[in-house]
């Protein structure tokens, strides 16, 4: 695969010992050091689970708000009325609304990161299930986006929330910054998410839980992090 990559990714690759398992802290370093995009990129950890996702009871799923944020500005959609509509809009949500909202999304408007609603608005929203699962927009109240204190909701996503989902085999990939970060807050965000994912430990699961850890800037390859390095 390596060898249909660009020579600056050919490059950035031999700087990475790739049989080695890094310390949390050098594989931020290294990470930072190799990424070659002419942009500030985003940095991404990815979690690879001994998880059955066959298994209701071994499938993660949740949000967090990251200590030192994302770096990224997040718009934000409301489905309110009333009083929650305004709460909304005062807590700062770009776009708020419900059926109006709805049918601008049902004719194929997605310029949205997060969307959340109010739990009365889940009946009109769960008709939009087919245009928002696949992007992974749909509100969920795992992930606090089915709530009826949206004020809350609008402030946690602004803030740097992030969500966490294992997929079919057992990963997970979190946005934990940009490289333009200080080490120690790319640093402070990895711990954060895998403290999250360490507590939600299925009971289920014997043996190794947590069985590889990578993080990588956008274009950059992988650096294998050292789980007991957290």
């Amino acid at each position: 695969m390596a060898r249909n990559r660009g020579k600056k990714y050919q490059d950035a690759l031999k700087q990475v010992d790739r049989e080695k398992a890094y310390s949390v802290e050098d594989a931020v370093n290294l990470v930072k050091k190799i990424d070659f995009a002419n942009f500030d990129a985003s940095v991404e950890v990815a979690f690879n689970l001994n998880v059955d996702t066959k298994q209701a009871d071994q499938q993660l799923r949740g949000a967090t708000v990251l200590p030192n944020g994302t770096g990224k500005d997040q718009t934000v959609v409301v489905f309110a009325k009333g009083d929650k509509a305004a709460a909304a809009k005062e807590a700062g949500a770009d776009f708020v609304g419900d059926a109006d909202l709805a049918e601008k999304i049902q004719d194929g408007w997605l310029d949205f990161d997060v969307a959340i609603a109010t739990p009365d608005m889940m009946a009109q929203v769960g008709r939009l299930g087919r245009v928002l699962g696949p992007k992974g927009l749909m509100p969920n109240p795992k992930t606090g986006t089915v709530t009826m204190d949206v004020a809350k909701a609008v402030n946690d996503a602004k803030a740097g929330q992030v969500t966490y989902r294992t997929d079919r085999d057992g990963n997970v990939a979190v946005l934990v910054g940009k490289v333009s970060f200080d080490a120690d807050k790319l640093v402070g965000n990895l711990k954060e998410i895998e403290n999250i994912i360490a507590k939600n430990r299925p009971a289920s699961v014997r043996g190794t839980y947590i069985k590889n850890i990578s993080i990588a800037s956008t274009f950059g390859p992988g650096v294998k992090v050292d789980v007991e390095s957290f």
